[in-house]
């Protein structure tokens, strides 16, 4: 098939290629390549776009212009290709204009593509949390002076919110409260970078928590098999055993947590080790709370998750009280 040149009055096209900043530069799709190189003209109005190295190592011409969408459509004339790079901000302004331009009817428009050079990888927008929270670090007269021992009360009310969410069922709240603990996580691991020390970033957070997710599931990432919630469970403590080396099956568990919930753990960890506990007894409601929840977690039964349904029962029992005598 020969090619023939394109009439003078020939529309041609425009390609808006897009790229993300959390994708190292240099690394572009294919079809990206192959329009960057096959392009009449390629445009970019930010000089400074991490990309244009690359593009003239790879003997792409780029030329800086910031084209209003009437020169744009002008430079098209004649069947040519005109390929924009767009900036971090989106190019709004050439955008709006192509489209006001489009919706007049009075002018032969190119043809227009929308171009991903590359893509957001799931778990992207991470990055942009770190880079958020190093620059709050940075510049935050409150958040440059926190101290993990300082954010520690954030962390067990974030936490508690979190809970709260789930029990109600309210997604729009989950999606909230997961942020606010993912914050606290990044927060601890930024600071942690300052440590003269001993000190670790998010990425070694993130390392650690990987590593033990993969030896601790080799029915997953090894050979052996789980077929059951039980089989993956008695993995599970295995392997959690041989890297700890713990003396005794109450290490690990954190006493500052509430004591329905400590005592449900306790009794969760003795009667998973097979162990035979005469239950200490004595006076006072202690005892009594402590038996209640050892009953409860036998029964499979969250003592502290069946507690707070308990307790906004009452809640709504008072408000009625209230409202009662209003």
């Amino acid at each position: 098939m020969n090619e023939t040149t394109p009439p003078a009055d020939a529309p041609g096209r425009v390609i808006l290629l897009t790229t993300s900043h959390r994708v190292a530069p240099g690394l572009l799709s294919w079809p990206a390549w192959q329009a960057l190189h096959g392009a009449d003209a390629v445009l970019c109005a930010d000089a400074t776009h991490p990309q244009l190295p690359y593009l003239r190592e790879a003997g792409v011409r780029v030329e800086q212009a910031s084209p209003t969408a009437q020169e744009l459509v002008d430079a098209c004339a004649g069947g040519r290709t005109v390929l924009v790079i767009a900036t971090a901000e989106g190019d709004r302004p050439l955008t709006d204009g192509l489209a006001r331009l489009a919706g007049s009817g009075r002018i032969a428009m190119p043809d227009l593509e929308l171009l991903p050079a590359s893509y957001d990888l799931p778990g992207a927008r991470l990055l942009d949390l770190v880079q958020v929270m190093d620059q709050i670090r940075g510049e935050c007269p409150w958040s440059s002076v926190q101290t993990h021992k300082g954010l520690a009360k954030y962390g067990i009310e974030e936490a508690y919110e979190l809970v709260e969410a789930i029990e109600e069922g309210d997604r729009d709240e989950l999606l909230e409260e997961l942020g606010d603990v993912l914050l606290q996580v990044v927060f601890h691991a930024r600071i942690a970078e300052e440590d003269p020390e001993s000190p670790f970033s998010v990425d070694d957070v993130a390392g650690g928590i990987v590593d033990k997710l993969i030896h601790r599931h080799p029915h997953v990432f090894g050979d052996d098999s789980a077929d059951t919630p039980e089989d993956v469970k008695a993995h599970w403590l295995r392997t959690k055993a041989e890297e700890k080396q713990r003396s005794s099956v109450t290490e690990g568990i954190p006493l500052g947590q509430p004591g329905l919930a400590l005592a449900a753990k306790l009794a969760s960890r003795a009667r998973t080790a097979g162990l035979e506990v005469t239950v200490p007894s004595g006076e006072g409601v202690g005892y009594e709370l402590l038996a209640l929840a050892l009953r409860a977690e036998a029964d499979g039964v969250d003592p502290e998750a069946a507690l707070r349904v308990a307790a906004r029962a009452y809640r709504d029992a008072v408000r009625a009280a209230e409202r009662a005598g209003a």
